[in-house]
């Protein structure tokens, strides 16, 4: 049986950063979005299989910056899906049985090897894993009949690496697939099981905008001085 392994999503076209190529493929300094991403798993642990899933169309692409950026990792690549849930679903497909697996967005590409660590140590520890934040904004929520506060003492923003036991996510995405699938937290809750969570990095910001982008930057030059 082998140990663990990381499935990093990468399979949406990120048409709301308004560029032409996806967020993932984007410079963050020297190297793509999705570079750091893999290189923080491969910090981690040099050893550690990762599957990476991306958009079909762009697969040849990442082969040839594969070529003239990092020939030395290591990992397999699958075609995504319609949905993060179809794409996770394709990932899976590679994973051989084993202990822990790791589902990660390719556009967090600031997670520290530290958070990795501490979310296997919370999933052996606890079952499953995953990083959340407080909410430190004022929130509303949406409702028939207009608006109203939400309590954000009650509120957590999800982060990733989301990580369960291997047999369980398996288990988990052969369900059908529902809207509310929005991460793995929500298609594992949806077998009853108790999601457990810990403390985030602010750090780990999702790219998602331009704006998001710039903030990586900053972040990642801040890093590096």
């Amino acid at each position: 049986m082998q140990g663990d392994s990381v499935i990093i999503v990468a399979g949406g076209e990120g048409k709301r950063m308004g560029q032409p190529i996806p967020k993932q493929f984007l410079m963050l300094g020297d190297y793509p979005v999705l570079w750091h991403s893999l290189l923080a798993f491969h910090n981690y642990d040099p050893d550690i299989p990762v599957i990476l899933v991306l958009h079909k169309d762009w697969i040849a692409y990442w082969q040839e910056e594969t070529r003239r950026f990092f020939p030395s990792l290591n990992y397999k690549i699958t075609p995504g899906g319609e949905t993060r849930f179809h794409s996770v679903r394709n990932g899976l497909t590679l994973i051989p049985e084993g202990d822990f697996t790791a589902v990660h967005d390719a556009s967090r590409p600031l997670v520290s090897s530290a958070l990795i660590e501490r979310t296997f140590r919370a999933a052996r520890e606890k079952g499953n894993a995953i990083p959340v934040l407080p909410a430190t904004d004022s929130l509303r929520i949406l409702t028939p009949e207009g608006n109203r506060p939400l309590d954000r003492r009650q509120v957590r923003y999800v982060q990733t690496p989301q990580i369960f036991p291997t047999d369980l996510l398996k288990k988990a995405f052969r369900q059908e697939y529902r809207p509310e699938f929005t991460d793995e937290a929500t298609v594992v809750e949806r077998l009853g099981k108790t999601i457990h969570m810990i403390e985030g990095e602010k750090r780990n910001i999702k790219i998602t905008t331009g704006f998001d982008s710039k903030v990586a930057r900053l972040l990642l030059n801040s890093n590096n001085q």
